[in-house]
């Protein structure tokens, strides 16, 4: 494996299919544009429509992109979105779940889930579930899903108030959220390892400049520009460890890419580790059971 992973190591994608959510910026756009100039077909999935035309419009004449309408805090939207992709796309190579709210105040989704859980992990989740039969004939398919050293961050899944209903703290939020992401990756990989098709790997950005900083708190958004220098990189680099994850030859299910410098803020895109509570197998499982109980999505595979 290259120690100087970078983008122009990403082989050909032509023939292959890439369904990319949150799409239209920052890291989403950043993977997919790399992606589509190596020749794959890109669906940029976006709850804005409009913005992800405008997003579309930037890659070059020969890019096979389209736009597919997606609300990840609506499990309507979700289900809407899995049959317009079913009704068009023969198969999907790579399905990366991208999209992301970070410290928004209390909101709820249109389920009634809290906007973080809701849409960061659940959301992905019924994605996922209810388009893996376009995914698992396909040999060498992935899923990616987008997690953040925030999982580290005052983060546990808090089984007895998962939607934040008694409290609610927005870092605290993420950090749940972030978790899960990477727990589903792990189990969805633990369930997809026996078919030998497709593969489930985590990745994360570190620290990358992205609109997503916009709802932190003001002293955080005041400091920013201070300290970015700092221990922040660009989205471009950001989207690298993304990249390997869903292209690298070498990679293998389970695994988890991110930044391999001091803290994970940023650097070359290499294979890391995980909180040790990430790797809690029964955990996993658990929140598994609760994400089809409430998402009313069952995996074909487990």
């Amino acid at each position: 494996m290259s120690e100087n992973w970078t983008e122009r190591e990403v082989p050909s994608q032509r023939g292959r299919v890439a369904v990319i959510t949150g799409a239209n910026t920052g890291l989403g756009f950043d993977t997919a544009k790399v992606l589509a100039e190596r020749g794959a077909t890109v669906v940029l999935a976006v709850r804005d429509v409009e913005k992800g035309k405008q997003a579309a419009a930037r890659f070059g004449a020969n890019a096979d992109v389209t736009v597919q309408e997606l609300d990840l805090a609506s499990l309507e939207s979700v289900r809407a979105a899995s049959a317009d992709l079913h009704a068009t796309l023969p198969k999907i190579d790579l399905l990366i779940n991208n999209a992301g709210v970070m410290y928004p105040p209390r909101q709820s989704t249109r389920d009634g889930f809290e906007l973080q859980f809701g849409t960061n992990h659940l959301g992905h989740f019924a994605f996922t579930g209810l388009l893996l039969d376009l995914l698992l004939p396909v040999e060498g398919s992935r899923v990616v899903t987008v997690a953040s050293i925030a999982h580290r961050i005052r983060a546990s899944i808090h089984f007895d108030d998962l939607q934040w209903e008694n409290s609610y703290d927005r870092v605290a939020a993420y950090g749940q959220a972030k978790l899960a992401n990477l727990m589903f990756a792990y189990e969805l990989q633990r369930r997809l390892a026996p078919h030998g098709t497709t593969a489930s790997i985590a990745a994360h950005p570190g620290v990358a400049r992205t609109e997503l900083m916009r709802n932190s708190p003001a002293v955080a958004r005041a400091l920013f520009p201070l300290v970015a220098p700092l221990f922040t990189q660009s989205s471009e680099r950001g989207a690298l460890p993304i990249l390997r994850a869903a292209t690298d030859p070498a990679a293998l299910g389970g695994q988890y890419y991110g930044p391999a410098g001091p803290g994970g803020y940023r650097g070359r895109p290499e294979v890391v580790a995980s909180s040790p509570q990430s790797y809690d197998v029964a955990v996993q499982q658990r929140l598994w059971a609760v994400s089809e109980e409430l998402t009313a999505v069952n995996f074909p595979v487990g």
